[in-house]
């Protein structure tokens, strides 16, 4: 077919077919062979009846300025049908200076178990959960983010599935609520499914899920790691340790937690490029897991992480290549014109949103684009010295 063709042609073609297909492969392949081989497949693990002598539990919380909803967060955990002796929480205030140190305090009085360090310096998330680990006393550890809510089976469902020895590491289901037509929260829903589902059928078939959603998850004590000081993202580092040492990570559709989604895309952005640059950290640090004999592990960290990591690189050389495969050929012409239609698309969706109007196919074309603009700003910035994961969290209660 290329012979006749000049050899600069023939490559250009296969870089931009190849990236192409690496992109669809990501997206799109991995989630339908995942999906059908875990087919009529269940989580086959020994569980914890409500009836038996459950673990203890600590419930780690690292808050900075969640005057907003940390006595709603803290209720939410002790409305829990979680044995009230079987259970601790702590709390650690990364140097909070609105009113959620008073708060807590005064929580205190109402809640004995509740222990509250009120740090003076600010040192991120990582750090005051390392802290607290050493404070805890649990068998079993829940980290948790501050803006989550649990219902009153959640910490149950979390722990029960701990009885298999195989376990180290449970995640939750997120449930997202406050959805609205006029920003980005319908589409963050939508593909916080749609990772839900991923990892559903990554539990199911190895036991490798490729990293909590980090609002709230547990794990054995004997398999915390503590956070590298500058490490961005936590959940995933942990998550990463546990399966490094041989035990299954898996997800618990019964473990109900809720979370108010961002609407904002500009919020939306600056979160996703803090956790851009964490991925990149935790890519460097576990590389040598990209190709490891535990079943299942490096299949889906490469198709499911690695690879879509680097998805704004294999759509800026599809683009180029078939930029200049446009120059010499009428069909890549074509392809080149509908493929610059689908990166104008974001521009007209914000020009269409300033006029009041939202319509819900363009708004996910910006929400991909933009993921993967804050990916490719996040490559960039891992070359930087990054000396602190304090960041600032993202605006609660977003209208």
């Amino acid at each position: 077919m290329f012979d006749s063709q000049p050899l600069f042609l023939l490559i250009f073609q296969v870089i931009f077919w190849f990236s192409v297909a690496i992109i669809f492969y990501s997206y799109l392949v991995f989630p339908l062979i995942i999906k059908s081989l875990a087919s009529g497949k269940k989580l086959l693990l020994s569980k914890f009846m409500s009836t038996d002598q459950l673990p203890f539990v600590s419930i780690l919380i690292s808050a900075f300025n969640e005057e907003e909803v940390i006595e709603q967060k803290i209720k939410s955990l002790f409305a829990t049908h979680y044995p009230a002796d079987k259970f601790e929480v702590l709390i650690g205030s990364d140097a909070s200076d609105d009113n959620t140190d008073a708060i807590i305090s005064n929580l205190q009085k109402q809640f004995p178990s509740l222990r509250f360090f009120p740090f003076k310096q600010r040192r991120g998330k990582g750090n005051v959960i390392n802290d607290l680990f050493n404070y805890s006393e649990g068998e079993i550890i829940i980290l948790t983010d501050a803006n989550v809510m649990l219902n009153e089976e959640t910490i149950f469902e979390l722990v029960k599935f701990f009885k298999d020895d195989k376990v180290g590491l449970v995640d939750t289901r997120m449930i997202n609520t406050h959805i609205h037509q006029d920003g980005i929260s319908y589409q963050e829903k939508s593909y916080i499914a749609r990772e839900v589902s991923i990892k559903q059928h990554e539990s199911i078939l190895w036991g490798t899920m490729m990293g909590p959603f980090g609002g709230c998850f547990a794990l054995r004590r004997t398999l915390y790691e503590p956070v590298p000081k500058n490490f961005l993202v936590d959940d995933f580092f942990i998550n990463m340790k546990v399966l490094e040492k041989g035990y299954q990570c898996v997800n618990s559709l019964d473990a109900i937690v809720y979370e108010d989604i961002s609407n904002n895309l500009k919020d939306e952005y600056r979160r996703k490029v803090r956790i851009s640059t964490g991925n990149f950290q935790n890519l460097r640090h576990f590389s040598h897991l990209l190709w490891h004999k535990t079943k299942g592990l490096s299949f889906c960290f490469i198709s499911h992480k690695a690879l879509r990591w680097f998805g704004p690189v294999f759509l800026i050389l599809a683009f180029i290549s078939n930029l200049l495969l446009a120059l010499q050929s009428e069909v890549y012409f074509y392809i080149f014109i509908l493929h610059s239609f689908l990166i104008v698309l974001p521009l007209s969706d914000l020009l269409l949103k300033r006029l009041g109007m939202n319509i819900a196919v363009l708004r996910f074309i910006t929400h991909f684009y933009s993921m993967n603009l804050a990916l490719l700003t996040g490559f960039f910035r891992t070359f930087k010295n990054i000396e602190s994961n304090v960041w600032k969290p993202t605006k609660r209660n977003q209208a």
